[in-house]
């Protein structure tokens, strides 16, 4: 084995050496002089006797050993020897597109290496380095976008133009030989997966500027494929210019409100700024290494209590017996478990960098492609959990890591990988599966990307460090990291920086350190600690270089620095700041003035103008301007230009801020795997504003922003990452640190434990702060320091914070390095975990562009109207049930007109017949009626009334009984006495403080004289705890029918007309109105019969009743309707499902009931408590196959989910899907819509959201954006008419607008009865008439907004079936910017926003949204819910939240049947009754 140091002093072995080079392989002696005398035949004589070595292309990321192979010299038993053979094995990566390979004709070089001029040959050294610097692009170079007519550059005046050329002529022959006859090794092929980097043809060339101009006009890329037809329909697919018709709706996108144009810079193109030429070094790593071996140069790990030495000989001997472990210790199923190309896991902590760079170079040795990781502090550190992912993802086959390292997760997928462990207590079990090559980084979403990284730009990265730097021999570095210019220069390199933050003062304690890397909070640790070192001399010092030059803040850091140590020996010009990337390495590094290198500069920049990308000097006596420094030149052999952010890549002129681009041979390669983002950031080609390419090499980005200054220095100000564009302007995160840390930052929040990121809410970046706050710290001293940072904020940089938050001490999550790790504290955030213990929400100040408010537009005339749906087609939104007329005798009807006739008819005829069966909580019967009972009970209350109470006829009585038989026959009897009954809840013995007022109410409005109720309640009701609640001698007489007499009434009363009052209807309403309705004995026997009819009742028929008794629908099924139609009530108090879920359901079952009656509140008790249980109940034998109707009584609009949900949950207990369907009926007429046992079933339609807050109706496809579902509210009854009519002009709406729903109907309610006797609100509500059209009808107003549509479906009478759809209550809408609101919308998506919401209400408080939230889970989640509250209905429904109630589960009041009492609840918040957890007040 040959040395490659013997190339110095024996430079006639050049062409052999050079063939080696390319030649490498398992090839016989015989073979070798063939194929040596087959390609140097030809062109010998053109080279003039030249000896020229043959170019031998280097792999990417690999060096060649051959498979299984290790020369003598890396056995761990042979003497160590220098390597000859041990040189790169030379692959060239195969074109995927071979169609372009034949349309060049031939393969060429890289324009870079063509230009370089070709010198005479004495030294061989200086030459390999020219061409292994080049060759980092050349070796991966694609084929598709080589192009003829590339121009080399003149050659040099050392050598000849025809050497130049002949130079060139055999790099294109040895690329063919290499292509023929080397295809590429094993395990070498996934690394050309990746998109390689292309050659980019020089200016002028027809294929680039076709390029520049099909991406310029928003094109398809020419590297896609996409056929004429694919591309017809993406631009059908376009959103169109033209807006919806602003009669209909504007859609809101259209109208958000825009930034005025920023200023424009004024300033010419900026050219790029070339970096010095570079100079010649050794030839690899590996080399070099072995070079300086044997010199015993020490590495040494600095402490406090202990230096560890390592030399370069003991590294190259560990490194190459790793190697051969590697590739030959390693079996699995008796074959090697590592192939050259294989990708391996470098595992190490911070801690520990001698076994991380002996891993390192082993894998280099053995030809496997080393991944760095960086760990995790600990386990519960953010990032542990993405390591386990990384590694499960990509193809690493081993992880070298040693017995440090316990908190790394182990993935979950078995594969034929392991874990060894590198020292200590030897290799131990771990099953990996894939990783990313080389190195990674995460981006600003948290997405982690791998960089592939080649030998070629690993070695060109060291020869521009160690040139720019100017190492040296023996030279002593502090903080460094190997790899850099150690093993290349021969330097000792110390490690103290995984000890900084334990021994700060560890920069100071080597005096003959000539380098120092450190970081910016490296010198703060220093600064801290600089006390307690007295004799502290940095004068040996010549290059301080700062690792985060970049960073806009460091300069302070910088001077900070410098102004204490200056006397002790630190000179200003030794500081050097430095920028780079994980994309570009290295971009540039200031050089001390007595190298050569410029004086460094600094800008004071305005920030006004920086957030518009522009360049404006400013004065330091100003708070808004930002002072940044330099960060040098470009690195030697480098080139660097400034392109725009977002677009093609222009040139910025010279006072305009961009992204820096590099074009050097010390870039990565690509993005692995990732071959659409690798061609943007890698091989991007810079052009003019004329289109023109600024160079024939490709660029590759940085994420550096900036701009260069004189003398060629770079000036950076700030990164990609931390960009946030704020309506259209750019501001840095690091900026807004800088900005929190200037107001008083030591005395509430820890210094530098702040995290600054942008989230999109709106279409529009928000600013979100999060700073970790200190335990002694009060509420008010943190919420007048939040204050004071929005202001400071938004004088200087005049944007708003969204959302400021402040989080315990020591609970951000932490980088590897110890810092904030910014995208894992974004995604708590997000996603409601953050926890924090202050939060301070301002969207009403940073959220510019919401859509303007509406204004109303005049209103059209009823002509125009009329004239208008008929010209558009529309028909007039109206619809009607079955006429009653044809349905039933009237003879009948007029026999059935009162209730207790009926009652008397059917226990004469059928005495017998069982009308009501109560059950209780375990399923038993506890009481029967049959028509006889029913009777003579009704008579003995009728006789009660009239001895006991003296009543009148047409006195008021109230009934106040638990749900039972009891209630219904006392019913009756009012009906035989002639007293008007009004059924009321019985007050909670528990709850009597809020319940009993609600009785006392009710009586006193409904003017009741006497009251009728159990034992039981009565002791309740005059009891001490009552007297706490309620006066109890105001009350009026009261009467238990526990034990009355068996006497009869001596005659039952008959109404005189059947206008009369039958009984009374009260109910809270959802707006927590007490309203009673007066009900006739027409409108009561039309109720039944209606019902009847659409039910198919007859005394045959079995229905289950799982309803509250007391008003509306649920007293009509109760009380009324068994007595009508002569079915059987199976009836189930809700109450009793508390103890026992499964009773409504396993009565259904048990009695075989095909139609069923329900509540919402029951049907989610049934959803929440059965969930888990259907397996046992399908033991139980319950099965619902029978239900053929369950019917959903409400007065609002259906809830499809819970529904669906019921549905979909007992559908293995045989209940239809089509079988669940809803009712709706209000206070002017209980049932207007009821699905019953005929008909179409229900339909769903989905609307536009967008449009029904303008009040119009729009049909739009399921899943499609901002729509709606809602699902008809059943049929309509017989004998009701219905009409949508505008709620301001009450006149008739087409179909396409929503409007509120108007009744006619002979069930309908004939008034309100109130105390004070509003005629107006009567006049109002029920006899309302049209504006115009069919004046004469009289109508009720529902006070629900809906709209009707014509289905394709056909009803009983063969016409097309009329769907009523229900939207909301009028009087609960909320009118906010000019248009109107449904809480059930907002609400639903409140609910969505995270998981411990268990409900929520909202309302409106001084034109202020007011959204009250039950949390279900711990009360540290409560402030995470602030902002996700805020963020959804800002995204969903373009609506500021004012303030966010955090309540424990239950407070938010609901009534009988489920519908939440908002109205209620808003009085409860002003009140300050509701004891929230936390109230977030949105400035």
């Amino acid at each position: 084995m040959r040395s490659l140091l013997n190339l110095e002093e024996n430079p006639e072995v050049e062409p052999e050496i050079s063939l080696n080079v390319s030649l490498l392989g398992d090839i016989t002696q015989k073979g070798y002089e063939k194929k040596r005398a087959k390609l140097l035949a030809r062109y010998i004589p053109l080279i003039q006797g030249e000896s020229l070595p043959c170019l031998g292309l280097p792999g990417s990321l690999g060096i060649g050993f051959g498979e299984n192979f290790l020369p003598p010299s890396c056995h761990p038993t042979a003497s160590p020897t220098l390597p000859g053979t041990g040189a790169p094995t030379p692959f060239v990566i195969p074109s995927k597109h071979p169609s372009a390979s034949e349309d060049e004709g031939s393969l060429r070089r890289q324009g870079r290496l063509a230009s370089a001029p070709f010198q005479s040959h004495s030294n061989v050294e200086p030459w390999l380095h020219r061409v292994i610097q080049g060759s980092s692009t050349s070796s991966s170079a694609s084929s598709t976008s080589s192009h003829p007519g590339g121009k080399p550059a003149a050659a040099s005046n050392t050598a000849p133009a025809a050497a130049a050329a002949a130079a060139t002529v055999l790099a294109d022959l040895m690329a063919h030989a290499q292509l023929d006859n080397h295809p590429p090794p094993r395990g070498t092929t996934a690394l050309g997966q990746h998109s390689p980097r292309p050659q980019v043809a020089p200016e002028g060339s027809p294929r680039l500027s076709s390029i520049l101009k099909h991406k310029a006009s928003g094109g398809v890329p020419v590297s896609s494929r996409v056929s004429s037809k694919i591309q017809q329909l993406l631009n059908t697919l376009k959103r169109p210019k033209r807006p919806p018709l602003k009669e209909f709706f504007v859609d809101d996108f259209e109208e958000l409100l825009e930034v005025p144009p920023d200023p424009q810079p004024p300033g010419p193109r900026a050219p790029a700024g070339p970096g010095e030429p570079p100079s010649s070094r050794p030839p690899s790593l590996l080399a070099a290494l072995q070079r300086w071996a044997w010199r015993l140069l020490p590495l040494d790990l600095g402490h406090a209590c202990f230096v560890f030495l390592v030399t370069l000989g003991k590294l190259w001997s560990r490194s190459v017996k790793l190697s051969y472990t590697l590739l030959n210790k390693l079996t699995s199923k008796n074959e090697p478990l590592l192939k050259p190309g294989d990708r391996v896991a470098l595992v190490f902590p911070n801690s520990d960098p001698v076994m991380f760079m002996v891993a390192f170079y082993g894998c280099l040795l053995a030809e496997l492609i080393p991944v760095p990781i960086e760990v995790p502090l600990t386990r519960k550190d953010a990032g542990s959990q993405q390591i386990g992912f990384l590694l499960g993802s990509c193809g690493v086959t081993l992880a070298l890591t040693t017995d440090a390292v316990e908190g790394v997760p182990a993935p979950q997928e078995k594969g034929p990988g392991g874990r060894l462990a590198v020292g200590g207590r030897g290799p131990r079990a771990w099953l990996t599966a894939r990783f990313l090559p080389s190195q990674y980084k995460t981006s600003k979403e948290g997405s982690a990307v791998g960089i592939t990284v080649s030998h070629a730009s690993a070695l060109a990265q060291c020869h521009a460090l160690s040139q720019a730097c100017g190492y040296s021999e023996g030279e002593s570095a502090r903080g460094g990291v190997v790899g850099g210019g150690s093993s290349a220069n021969r330097m000792t390199n110390t490690f103290p920086m995984f000890l900084m933050k334990v021994t700060p003062v560890g920069i100071q304690r080597c005096p003959k350190a000539r380098v120092a890397l450190v970081k910016s909070r490296d010198m703060h640790w220093s600064l801290l600690a600089q006390r307690d070192q007295r004799d502290v001399s940095l004068s040996s010092l010549r290059m301080l270089i700062v690792a985060d030059g970049a960073n806009p803040w460091s300069v302070s850091s910088c001077d900070a620095f410098l102004n204490v140590f200056q006397s002790r020996g630190l000179r200003p010009e030794v500081i050097c700041p430095c920028a780079s990337s994980s994309e570009a390495l290295t971009v540039a590094i200031r050089r001390p003035p007595d190298s050569g290198g410029p004086p460094p500069g600094k800008a004071v920049l305005s920030m006004n103008g920086l957030s518009h990308g522009v360049i404006r000097v400013d004065t330091e006596e100003k708070l808004s301007v930002l002072t940044v420094q330099d960060v040098g030149q470009a690195m030697p052999g480098a080139s660097v230009c400034v392109v725009k952010v977002e677009g093609p890549p222009y040139l910025c002129r010279t006072d305009e801020v961009g992204e820096v681009c590099v074009c050097s041979g010390a870039t990565g390669a690509a993005y692995y795997g990732l071959v659409g983002i690798t061609k943007n950031v890698f091989e991007t080609v810079p052009v003019t504003a004329g289109g023109t390419p600024i160079s024939d090499q490709p660029f590759t980005r940085t994420g550096l922003l900036g701009f260069i200054g004189p003398d060629q220095l770079v000036f950076v100000v700030g990164k990609l990452d931390g960009l946030m564009v704020v309506g259209l302007r750019r501001h840095n995160a690091d900026d807004v640190v800088a900005t929190a840390l200037a107001v008083e930052p030591m005395k509430f929040v820890y210094r530098g434990r702040i995290a600054v990121f942008s989230v999109t809410v709106l279409h529009d970046d928000r600013i979100v702060l999060v700073a970790e706050q200190r335990p002694d710290a009060s509420e008010e001293d943190s919420f007048q320091w939040m204050s004071r940072v929005l202001q400071a904020i938004d004088s200087i940089h005049q944007v708003g914070v969204y959302c400021l938050a402040l989080v315990p001490a020591n609970t951000l999550p932490k980088a590897p390095l110890g810092g904030i790790h910014i995208s894992e504290t974004k995604q708590r955030f997000l996603e409601g975990s953050l926890h924090p213990c202050n939060v301070l929400m301002c969207p009403h100040t940073c959220v510019t562009n919401l859509p303007k408010p509406r204004q109303k537009q005049p209103e059209v005339g009823p002509a125009s109207m009329i004239v208008g749906n008929l010209v558009a087609g529309k028909r007039i939104a109206q619809a009607s049930g079955r006429d009653v007329t044809q349905l039933e005798d009237n003879d009948q009807a007029r026999k059935f007109l009162y209730l207790a006739d009926v009652l008397q008819w059917r226990a004469q005829t059928t005495p017998d017949h069982p009308l009501f069966l109560l059950l209780n909580a375990k399923g038993t019967v506890t009481s029967t009626a049959t028509c006889i009972q029913l009777h003579k009970k009704a008579e003995r209350v009728a006789a009660a009334l009239t001895e006991r109470g003296r009543l009148n006829v047409g006195d008021h009585v109230a009934l106040v009984y638990p749900p039972g038989v009891d209630l219904i026959a006392t019913f009756y009897g009012c009906l035989y006495a002639g007293c008007v009954p009004i059924t009321v809840r019985p007050p909670h013995p528990q709850n009597l403080a809020t319940t009993l007022p609600t009785v006392k109410m009710i009586v006193e409005v409904s003017k009741s004289t006497c009251i009728l109720t159990t034992q039981a309640i009565m002791k309740l009701l005059k009891s001490k705890e009552a007297g706490a609640a309620v006066d109890v001698k105001t009350w009026p007489t009261i009467l238990d029918t526990d034990d009355l007499p068996k006497k009869r009434v001596a005659s039952v009363f008959r109404p005189p007309s059947p206008d009369t009052l039958a009984y009374l209807d009260f109910s809270v309403s959802t707006t927590g109105i007490l309203a009673g309705v007066k009900m006739s004995h027409a409108a009561t026997s039309a109720l039944c019969r209606s019902i009847k009819l659409q039910c198919e009742l007859y005394p045959s028929r079995q229905i289950a009743v799982c309803l509250d008794p007391y008003c509306g629908l649920g007293f009509a099924l109760w009380c009324l309707c068994s007595v009508y139609s002569g079915h059987q009530s199976l009836l189930v108090p809700p109450l009793e499902l508390e103890n026992n879920v499964s009773l409504w359901l396993s009565a259904v079952s048990q009695y075989r009931v095909r139609v069923t009656f329900c509540s919402y509140s029951v049907m989610e008790m049934c959803t929440k408590g059965l969930g888990t249980q259907t397996d046992l109940l399908r033991a139980k034998s319950v099965n619902l196959s029978c239900v053929r109707t369950c019917m959903v009584v409400a007065e609002e609009r259906p809830r499809i989910a819970l529904t669906q949900s019921f549905s979909k949950l007992f559908k293995d207990l045989g209940l239809s899907a089509r079988a669940v369907s809803t009712t709706f009926g209000c206070r002017v007429n209980v049932a207007i819509c009821l699905q019953g046992t005929a008909g179409p079933d229900p339909t769903t339609v989905y609307v536009d959201m967008r449009a029904l807050r303008h009040d119009r109706v729009r049909l739009v496809e399921r899943g499609s954006p901002h729509s709606l579902p809602l699902m008809e509210s059943g049929k309509i009854l017989p004998g009701v008419k219905v009409i949508i009519a505008h709620t301001e002009t009450k006149g008739p709406l087409g179909d396409s607008h929503l409007g509120e729903i108007w009744v006619s109907s002979p069930h309908n309610a004939t008034g309100y009865y109130t105390v004070y006797g509003e005629e107006s609100l009567h006049a109002d509500h029920f006899s309302a008439r049209l504006s115009f059209g069919d004046t004469q009808t009289i109508w009720a107003r529902t006070g629900y907004l809906g709209f009707l549509r014509r289905t394709d479906l056909t009803d009983a009478s063969g016409e097309r079936h009329d769907a009523l759809y229900v939207v909301g209550s009028l009087d609960e809408t909320l009118e906010l910017r000019g248009m109107r609101y449904h809480p059930i919308d907002i609400e639903t998506s409140v609910i969505r926003a995270h998981k411990s919401i268990a409900e929520c209400a909202v309302f409106t408080w001084t034109n202020l949204l007011v959204v009250v939230v039950e949390l279900e889970g711990p009360e540290q989640e409560a402030l995470d819910l602030v902002a996700l509250v805020t963020n959804v209905v800002l995204e969903e429904h373009f609506l500021i939240v004012g303030v966010v109630v955090i309540v424990d589960p239950g407070v938010i009041p609901i009534n009988s049947r489920g519908e939440k009492q908002r109205m209620h609840l808003r009085d409860g918040f002003l009140a300050d009754q509701l004891d929230p957890i936390y109230v977030a007040y949105n400035m």
